[in-house]
């Protein structure tokens, strides 16, 4: 898969680097939470403490992750510039920061005013966003497959934002509508039809540049984003209608496609180029482990129905899927993501003159391999905590609270760094003389 990048659309840095900042505040949020509420948070995946927590996560962390990553992709990746790219991001992040916020309050509170200005909040920032990134892929090709992938996965994000604005509107019974039938369909449209099909055009990309291993195969490239929405769509609907038999069968097929797109990555990277994995490579294998271990509890509800009433069962499957993979994911991509920025505005910044620091700089290994492992600790006891909720919430959510704040801290280096150096490199472009042509 051949990559169209150019690096010279890069969006100013600023308008990236305000989604990153913000999205570990609300890891450490959610931790917070966490750490407040205690084991009866997981008394059950439905108590207004975990809907809260699980809401910190997606909207909170997620979506400014990926947000601010489009932001850069797009122009980078794609080639579609977005029209005022730091407007744009100001605005979205301003009206999407307070509106997680708020959402998290309706959630906790039952909050039927907070959880109205939320809809609102969040509806406006992801739409001022869709019609800012539609109208720079307007036009592109979609015979490469990651912009198609691309585009698929904000019209995912468009219906899944809309689920859940109706859902937000409806929760203080005003409508009649099966709400529980409509939560479980959001939540598959955010997490396949959102963040997979987001997070597989990028892979194309990115995992054999960045990874250095061999290009995904043309059959996932040109047919997973199709595929993923054309089950989803089938299977809301038969949900919706209640058609039990082929609900079972569409389910199935939909529980293949991250199976899929796991498996397949994984293999890619047995065959990588690099002798050591780097933070990047150990997260994204850890996501891919962990969407696996999804599946298969999927799996094991599927073809046990007793196993489905367990109410361990589902909490281990959130704790796989939101900070197992999801968070996963998204922190290795912010590590590859955040020094390769810097680097290269500080490149930009000297003109051809002066040349930047290796992105190597930017963030310290060492820090880098503390916060994975405080990442890995922290999933270990958010499991356990799955499974005996008295004994290791507390530590969880302190793991949870380091992990989430060492990342925190590591972004914060990184745009120190660059402003540090921006300056430096700045003065001494200024100083020196333009090479004579040629």
């Amino acid at each position: 898969m051949q990559a169209l990048l150019s690096f010279d659309q890069a969006p100013p840095i600023s308008a990236p680097f305000r989604f990153f900042l913000t999205a570990p505040v609300f890891a450490l949020l959610a931790g917070l939470l966490l750490l407040a509420s205690g084991p009866q948070l997981l008394a059950s995946r439905w108590t207004p403490a975990a809907l809260a927590l699980t809401h910190l996560i997606t909207v909170g962390f997620m979506l400014q992750v990926m947000l601010g990553s489009l932001i850069q992709i797009l122009p980078v990746v794609a080639g579609a510039n977005i029209a005022q790219p730091l407007r744009i991001a100001t605005l979205v992040h301003a009206l999407l920061v307070p509106g997680a916020l708020l959402l998290v309050v309706g959630l906790l509170l039952s909050d039927a005013l907070a959880l109205r200005l939320a809809a609102i909040t969040i509806g406006l920032g992801v739409t001022v966003f869709l019609v800012a990134a539609g109208r720079a892929l307007w036009g592109m090709p979609a015979g490469n497959a990651t912009i198609l992938g691309l585009k698929l996965a904000l019209l995912g994000l468009a219906i899944t934002s809309g689920l859940g604005i109706v859902l937000a509107l409806a929760l203080d019974g005003s409508f009649a509508l099966p709400l529980l039938q409509l939560t479980t369909i959001h939540f598959a449209w955010g997490l396949v039809g959102w963040s997979t099909i987001l997070l597989a055009a990028v892979a194309l990309v990115v995992v054999p540049m960045f990874q250095m291993t061999p290009p995904y195969p043309n059959w996932f490239a040109r047919s997973f984003g199709w595929s993923a929405l054309v089950v989803l769509a089938a299977w809301s609907t038969a949900d919706l209608l209640e058609w039990q038999q082929p609900k079972a069968v569409l389910a199935s097929g939909m529980l293949l496609l991250p199976t899929v797109f796991a498996a397949l990555t994984l293999h890619l990277q047995r065959h990588s180029k690099r002798v050591r994995f780097d933070a990047t490579q150990q997260y994204w294998r850890l996501a891919m482990l962990c969407a696996l271990g999804a599946s298969l509890l999927s799996l094991i509800s599927l073809l046990l129905p007793e196993a489905a009433a367990n109410r361990q069962l589902p909490l281990l499957w959130g704790v796989l899927v939101l900070h197992g993979s999801l968070m996963s994911v998204s922190t290795g991509m912010l590590y590859k993501i955040v020094p390769f920025l810097v680097w290269l505005h500080l490149q930009n910044a000297g003109g051809g003159r002066i040349l930047a620091p290796n992105m190597q700089q930017v963030i310290a290994k060492r820090q880098i391999d503390h916060q994975l492992h405080a990442h890995l600790a922290a999933l270990a006891l958010l499991l356990a905590a799955a499974l005996q909720p008295e004994w290791f919430t507390l530590p969880a959510a302190v793991a949870l609270l380091v992990a989430s704040g060492w990342l925190l801290r590591n972004l914060l280096a990184a745009t120190a760094f660059y402003r540090q150096h921006r300056q430096r490199i700045v003065s001494l472009a200024r100083a020196t003389p333009a090479p004579p042509p040629g």
